[in-house]
């Protein structure tokens, strides 16, 4: 069969990558990187460029499930079946209780047509704006601090801007990681300008900050403070465009006698930084042009929606934006949080950037749908949602392609709400998340290469999406189940000709026009833009209205803005402290951010081995000062802990770390580990604007703990996903306990647990009758009963298939290199009927992998540099750094710790 090739984007972070598909046979075989699409001509990272083996249904949700007791199991369903159960128990509650007793919480990760088809369902045909999204989590902050400022939530720079700037000032984010392929460009930028300056804001020396000219290690939460310093001393120095703040804002006046108490040594003190630092900041981006980029650092906090308006204040007051190399421009989380954002799919927006508390909104919204009228009554945001779950105000809930008990604050009271829920509805293409074992129903849904419809990236630039891929087995696209959905509700609620006439689609294109007809004369307006256009002219930026011929790459060029007046608002902008402060009994800051080449909750990511080889585990980077204090090892095992939830996870000493300070990524969640992640420390204290909660800092506390029991095991099936799943219900039988894969290809499937007493033999047996490796099966078998050390090792056809290690783990690192290579030796032979715990003399780990793509190891790095070689030089030899560049930060920071040249 011959192979097909389609174009279509990534499905992670918002840079919003264009990649072709390969299909074959009716399976996605290859993606490589678009060269004509915008955002990347052709780069992917190492995520990107793995999709593909993603495109398995070992973890895919395929079928209806549906349960109708909670004490019951879920079971197969057919699609009517699961529908009306929903559509019956929707319809009860509604009639009981009202409207509001639903609600929708849906995700930046549907396409815009999704979110358009559930957003009307809510407020169009239930009558409740109780639909809000996890991007609540994610950017809210960023849209109210536009709104405040420029009067609409529209980025005003673009991708480009990054090749014209001379000041580049990056707050809040780890581009390098966070969003890699963007990072390329800035480090084309720097190569072809080396008078470009970079100034990172961040806590953290990360792989961002560590490249930059100028890095900024504020204590967390102070970025208000920080711009504001950075805006008084531009008044000193003469930095402002005065003409520019007469005729085109209001409000300065107000700001800089607030700013005016902002003196450098206050500053300096309340953010930990050095005065000649903050001089410096404040003389490069004053004199410009300066770009800012900026992310969950400004975003996640308490006081988002100012520390977004602070940075925006600086462009304002300086005249940079709407110019080439200028603006403020918030780099998005997810793959589709914009669009999103423009249908309304907020509980506190509607379509087209109109605002819900605005009757004229609410007016020209119903007007366009046919309906009397578009409730008025705010609906519960992503916190508030689930409290209202918890106190029993909202019976039901529709969760779509996102994972709450995984990815909320305080995950111990979100999984309480869920539990206290009357029906939890689960619309999602996996069937292994955290949130699923709450589900009631579980709607499988497509994912990335079966569906149909458009996202918009960053620099709101809109992409046509098309399956390579029918749907596989009963899975359905999100729009299609919602709309479903409202036909049946519709019927029961007595509005039968209403859900018809709302809902009459049948191809995502009809919802794509029908969104279109909704932006028209508002600032996104895309009345120009066609599924027709986009497949012949290429992705394009809104707005694009009818008769245009392109989009605009940069706005308010003309200084006009969308606030009533034309003007654009200075926002009074006033320090605040996080919500949570540390104290004697938690003393130390945790910080919480995105790895490499892991997303989100890792529904998708966790289903590729080599994505777990640059980091492979869970830990708690910490300085290494702090860890003396405690006493605690590279690697120890240590107990985190505060008022709402307790990690039992390793310690690993970073120089990333001020003192003080601590980071666990988020990522792991119970799926990976015995605890529920870190977000199970992370408060609900959310921001007064922008409803978005704190989820970048906690107070906690760290302790050194004593687990002297351990065991590792590894094993290499032909069903890794569902061996990785069954292994799953056993994490919480340890006091710690951490799974995932290793490896490339297929890859091997790896425990680790410890425990502060030998665990009950049942367990084990169960975990061997897991493995395949139980006391029946021929192999390698030593036991010392004293010692309590057991060592199994299973060999299929001269290949190590399986190995367990209790007792003493300290081959753990060999013996992966063993596994990877699979090889049987008569070394191993000896060492495994021996009463040994260290791996043969002479033998080493190849360390973590650096450069995923091509499969190259710290130890072959190190090696290269400690003769002298350098960034050229390591990717003359090894190649490393010459595919997806995700790990050229790496390489750098490796040749500049270890090496006799600069990078």
């Amino acid at each position: 069969m011959a192979v097909t090739e389609t174009k279509s984007t990534c499905c992670y972070c918002g840079v919003g990558c264009g990649v072709i598909i390969e299909a074959e046979a009716g399976k996605i075989t290859g993606v490589r990187g678009d060269p004509d699409h915008p955002a990347n001509f052709g780069r992917l990272c190492t995520k990107g460029s793995t999709l593909h083996l993603t495109a398995k249904p070992d973890a895919r949700a395929l079928f209806p499930e549906l349960r109708r007791k909670r004490s019951e199991h879920r079971q197969r369903a057919s699609w009517d079946e699961a529908l009306d159960h929903v559509a019956e128990r929707f319809a009860s509650i509604i009639r009981e209780h009202g409207p509001d007793a639903v609600a929708f919480y849906i995700s930046g990760q549907l396409l815009t047509e999704d979110y358009y088809v559930f957003n009307k369902l809510a407020k169009g045909l239930i009558g409740t704006n109780n639909v809000d999204t996890n991007s609540r989590l994610c950017m809210s902050s960023a849209v109210a601090g536009y709104k405040t400022t420029l009067g609409a939530d529209a980025p005003p720079a673009c991708y480009e801007d990054i090749d014209h700037t001379r000041c580049l000032f990056i707050a809040g984010s780890n581009t390098a990681y966070a969003h890699p392929i963007l990072y390329r460009r800035i480090e084309d930028a720097r190569a072809k300008n080396p008078d470009l300056k970079i100034v990172v804001v961040d806590p953290r020396r990360t792989d961002t900050a560590e490249a930059a000219d100028l890095h900024l290690p504020i204590l967390p939460g102070t970025d208000v403070a920080l711009f504001n310093g950075m805006l008084h001393l531009m008044l000193w120095e003469g930095l402002l465009d005065t003409r520019y703040i007469q005729a085109h804002t209001t409000g300065f006046d107000a700001l800089k006698n607030t700013v005016r108490e902002y003196t450098p040594k206050m500053v300096a003190d309340i953010c930990g930084i050095k005065e000649a630092d903050l001089m410096t900041a404040a003389q490069w981006f004053g004199t410009g042009p300066t770009l800012s980029m900026y992310c969950q650092g400004l975003n996640q906090s308490t006081s988002g929606t100012d520390k977004n308006a602070a940075l925006i204040n600086l462009h304002l007051a300086t005249g940079q934006i709407g110019k080439l190399g200028t603006g403020p421009l918030s780099l998005t989380g997810q793959p589709n949080a914009m669009g999103g954002r423009e249908v309304g799919g907020m509980a506190t927006l509607l379509s087209g950037h109109r605002d819900l508390a605005n009757a004229q909104h609410r007016a020209e919204v119903a007007r366009l749908w046919g309906i009397a009228s578009v409730p008025e009554r705010p609906g519960k945001t992503a916190v508030e949602m689930f409290n209202g779950l918890r106190d029993g105000s909202i019976k039901a809930v529709w969760i779509a392609c996102t994972n709450p008990a995984q990815s909320m604050p305080d995950l111990n009271s979100v999984r309480d709400a869920l539990g206290k829920a009357e029906l939890v509805v689960l619309q999602e293409a996996y069937h292994d998340t955290e949130t699923t074992e709450f589900a009631d129903v579980l709607l499988p849904a497509t994912t990335w290469g079966e569906k149909e419809g458009t996202v918009t990236n960053s620099e709101r630039r809109i992409t046509h999406v098309r399956p390579a891929l029918a749907a596989p087995a009963e899975a359905r696209a999100d729009w299609q189940i919602a709309v479903d959905f409202a036909h049946r509700l519709g019927a029961l609620l007595e509005q039968a000709a209403d859900a018809e006439t709302l809902f009459p689609y049948t191809q995502a294109e009809q919802v794509f026009n029908e969104h279109r007809e909704t932006t028209r004369g508002r600032d996104l307006d895309i009345t120009g833009l066609s599924y027709a256009l986009l497949d012949a002219q290429g992705p394009q930026q809104w707005p694009f209205p009818a008769g245009a011929s392109t989009g605009k790459p940069r706005l308010y060029s003309d200084g006009v803005f969308e606030q009533e007046d034309g003007k654009a608002r200075f926002a009074n902008t006033i320090y605040r402290a996080t919500a949570e402060k540390t104290d004697a009994r938690h003393p130390l800051h945790l910080n919480s951010g995105r790895l490499r080449d892991q997303w989100h909750g890792m529904s998708r990511t966790g289903t590729v081995a080599q994505l777990f080889n640059h980091v492979e585990e869970p830990a708690i980077l910490m300085h290494a000062n702090d860890m003396q204090r405690r006493s605690i090892q590279h690697g120890d095992l240590v107990k985190v802990s505060n008022k709402r939830g307790t990690l039992i996870l390793p310690a690993h000493s970073s120089a990333d770390m001020a003192p003080a300070q601590t980071f666990i990524p988020m990522h792991w969640g119970s799926q990976y580990m015995s605890g529920l992640g870190v977000n199970a420390l992370m408060p609900s204290a959310f921001d007064r604007i922008s409803k978005q909660p704190e989820l970048k800092h906690a107070a906690v506390k760290v302790e050194k703990i004593d687990l002297p029991w351990r065991m590792t095991v590894m094993r290499t099936s032909g069903a890794n996903l569902a061996l990785l799943q069954q292994l799953r219900s056993l994490l919480a039988k340890f006091d710690f306990a951490s799974c995932g894969l290793f490896g490339r290809g297929e890859g091997t499937v790896i425990l680790r647990a410890a425990h502060h007493a030998t665990p009950d033999p049942a367990i084990i047996a169960e975990l061997d009758l897991l493995l395949g490796m139980g006391d029946e099966v021929p192999m390698l078998n030593y036991r010392d009963a004293k010692r309590g050390i057991s060592k199994r090792i299973l060999v299929e056809a001269d290949q190590v298939i399986g190995v367990r290690l209790v007792g003493e783990i300290l081959a753990t690192a060999w013996l992966k290199e063993v596994m990877a290579n699979g090889q049987f030796t008569d070394e191993l032979r000896r060492w495994a009927l021996a009463p040994l715990s260290s791996p043969p003399s002479g033998q080493r780990s190849r360390g973590k992998i650096i450069c995923n793509c091509l499969d190259v190891a710290e130890t072959d790095i190190l090696d290269i540099i400690k003769l002298g070689g350098n960034l050229a030089a390591l990717q003359a030899k090894l190649k490393c750094g010459t595919e997806c560049g995700s790990c050229v930060p790496e390489l750098r920071q490796l040749v500049k710790l270890h090496g006799k040249h600069e990078a």
